[in-house]
């Protein structure tokens, strides 16, 4: 039997700014769900009810992003032309 490992990710800091999740969340994305800032500025505003403040918390947030990006991505390539 072959013994199973989970990878622990340390989080330093939860109260990430904006850059610093977007750093850390392409990091941990494959290339397909690689952001920019412009995306994360607009997720905040289709989302604005998960923000309290100016933190993006990425154990808070990393989910519900993806989430969302990958509705986008459904949406843009289901669209009736």
């Amino acid at each position: 039997m072959i013994p199973r490992f989970k990878k622990v990710i340390e989080i330093v800091n939860p109260h990430l700014k904006k850059e610093q999740f977007l750093e850390e969340h392409n990091r941990l994305s494959p290339e397909n769900l690689r952001a920019t800032i412009s995306l994360l500025s607009r997720f905040r505003v289709e989302k604005a009810s998960l923000f309290q403040d100016d933190n993006w918390p990425i154990d808070k947030f990393r989910r519900p992003f993806i989430i969302w990006l990958i509705s986008l991505s459904w949406d843009k390539n289901n669209v009736q032309t």
